[in-house]
């Protein structure tokens, strides 16, 4: 496919290992000075008629594979490319999607649709300049720039996916939980097959409140066929843990009680309050989930290592709650605090302050 370009402030490989996701990086590669990132997502275009049969295709939920690459000494531009499926679980889509058989406003349509979700995803409407003057404006913050030039939100694909990455992600290592959700998207998401490798969708809210939640509990459905050790197609054996109720009584709740495409529509506080009630979501969880899932940018999420920031910097290292740094966060920070958080820990992690903080 053809390349085509994005003209934004922004480092793709510090915005997506920043440590402050509700995602897992992309697929990374370094290739010389150029840094490549492939990931796949859905796009929600129309129905394609397919002229070799008068098949109409549709292509809700269509399987894209992006992928950008990005000179790591420049960081004001990315490019991109873009594959169809050759394959989607068990169908073939290879000759459908070859781009003879397209018409010029079906592929106008998809590219205006991946241009839109990239925009989205790396947030790339957000001024940076202008948050790095109110940066400036605060000595406290200003070294941050230097250390985070850059750095964007990186705003999850899916929202459920968000929802369920960040109840996994709670007192848990970011390395422990994106393996965790790399093998339930193994286990049980949708396979599709590019040119350029195969990746695998996210499983939807259905699909999880049939999943075994311990190997004991597969085997008993099983007949206890083989030994314990060879049943890993259930949650635990995914690595999360005393989370995997969470997930599924969580999923069941979306199910039942809400529709996530709502809660763009809400307020922070009707958000915040409804998010909640979510089995395995505290305050810091919610924040996270509403801050990279949903782009409420108002959102601190506030976890032990962000008390300790705030706490060095704005109140001479005394002691301070999660609720109170939750509360100075929003208050002093407005409508920057989602990427005051994401600035303050990357800048403490990467100057040492983290290290002097810690002794």
């Amino acid at each position: 496919m053809s390349s085509f370009q994005f003209n934004s402030l922004i480092n793709l490989k510090l915005t997506q290992e920043s440590g402050q996701t509700s995602q897992s990086p992309w697929r990374h590669n370094s290739v010389g000075n150029m840094d490549e990132f492939n990931e796949l997502i859905y796009l929600k275009v129309p129905s394609i008629i397919n002229e070799l049969n008068d098949e109409t295709i549709n292509l809700n939920n269509l399987p894209i594979l992006l992928k950008l690459s990005q000179d790591k000494s420049n960081f004001n531009e990315f490019s991109y490319l873009y594959e169809f499926p050759k394959k989607v679980g068990n169908h073939q889509f290879s000759n459908i999607f070859d781009k003879n058989n397209l018409s010029n406003n079906e592929i106008k349509t998809i590219e205006n649709e991946i241009k839109k979700e990239l925009a989205k995803i790396y947030d790339l409407d957000f001024d940076l300049e202008k948050f790095y003057e109110f940066l400036l404006d605060d000595e406290k913050l200003a070294p941050s720039v230097d250390f985070c030039n850059g750095l964007r939100l990186f705003i999850a694909k899916d929202p459920f996916e968000c929802i369920i990455s960040s109840i996994c992600s709670a007192n848990n290592s970011i390395a422990r939980w994106t393996k965790s959700i790399d093998k339930i998207k193994r286990n049980w998401g949708e396979k599709v097959e590019f040119d350029s490798g195969i990746f695998y969708g996210f499983p939807n809210p259905n699909q999880f409140l049939d999943f075994y939640e311990t190997p004991i509990e597969e085997a008993d459905a099983d007949g206890h066929s083989y030994e314990i050790d060879c049943y890993t197609h259930n949650l635990k054996a995914c690595g999360v843990g005393y989370r995997a109720p969470y997930m599924k009584k969580a999923s069941q709740m979306i199910l039942d009680e809400m529709d996530l495409n709502d809660i763009f529509n809400m307020t922070y506080d009707e958000a915040f309050d409804l998010i909640l009630k979510m089995p395995g979501v505290g305050p810091k969880v919610a924040d996270c989930i509403l801050l990279y899932g949903f782009g409420f940018q108002e959102a601190f999420p506030s976890d032990v290592w962000i008390k300790r920031i705030v706490s060095h910097l704005y109140f001479d290292g005394d002691e301070i709650s999660a609720d109170k740094t939750r509360d100075f966060g929003i208050d002093y920070f407005g409508d920057y605090a989602g990427y005051a958080q994401l600035y303050l820990f990357h800048y403490a992690r990467k100057s040492g302050l983290m290290e002097k903080i810690r002794k």
